[in-house]
């Protein structure tokens, strides 16, 4: 039996399924580079987490190569509370940095990595202080 719920559901967290020649090579990176935690290991596939953003990674070495996919190496946005404290975290030696932080027309302070894999990720901060109406 369900509990009537007095709110709309939230989102209590976010995944991304990337499919990656060596999933442990990949997550290294996320953790060395882009300073995400470790959380699991289950042979074939890593996870890699920071706060509410999961990255699951699976290791598929037929996988159609990421460079060859385009515009759709993107994969998603993730937004920060501090997008600059943030930068300044990451190795930015190691990191593809593709945009460096700025904000953008869309009052969204924004840079872009490649990952060792191909795969493009936006990182971002809002900077309204309201929703969309």
């Amino acid at each position: 039996m369900r509990v009537a719920v007095s709110e709309k559901p939230s989102i209590t967290g976010m995944s991304f399924v990337l499919a990656v020649p060596d999933a442990m090579a990949t997550a290294r990176w996320w953790i060395d580079v882009m300073k995400f935690d470790a959380l699991r290991d289950l042979g074939g596939w890593v996870f890699v987490k920071r706060g509410p953003c999961m990255i699951m990674l699976g290791s598929c070495p037929d996988a159609h190569p990421v460079p060859d996919l385009g515009d759709h190496q993107y994969f998603g946005y993730i937004e920060f509370n501090d997008i600059d404290a943030y930068f300044a975290e990451i190795d930015r030696e190691k990191a593809d940095i593709l945009k460096e932080p700025r904000t953008e027309e869309w009052d969204m302070r924004e840079f872009a990595v490649r990952t060792p894999d191909g795969h493009r990720v936006m990182f971002g901060q809002d900077l309204t202080s309201h929703p969309m109406s």
